[in-house]
């Protein structure tokens, strides 16, 4: 099955951006999944299971910073519009 993901990623601290782009990095390494940025939100397209494991990973690191918040919209379809 596969899946759509859309993540927001909010660092609260005042030098935010670093650690989002290195957060968006991580996932592109994923060379399993289709990642997609724009100014608001990452989309993550793939097998669900693939997905959801590179996700889990990646946000577990991002954790590390304390006072981090992610926002997550998942469906159960591929709406990867190439």
């Amino acid at each position: 099955m596969n899946t759509s993901i859309e993540i927001s990623y909010y660092p609260l601290k005042d030098d935010f951006i670093p650690h989002i782009l290195d957060f968006i990095e991580r996932l592109n390494k994923h060379e399993e999944l289709n990642v997609k940025t724009n100014g608001m939100s990452t989309k993550v397209f793939g097998e669900y299971f693939e997905v959801m494991n590179a996700i889990t990973k990646e946000i577990h690191k991002s954790f590390e910073l304390p006072h981090s918040v992610f926002i997550l919209k998942i469906i159960n379809a591929d709406l990867n519009t190439k």
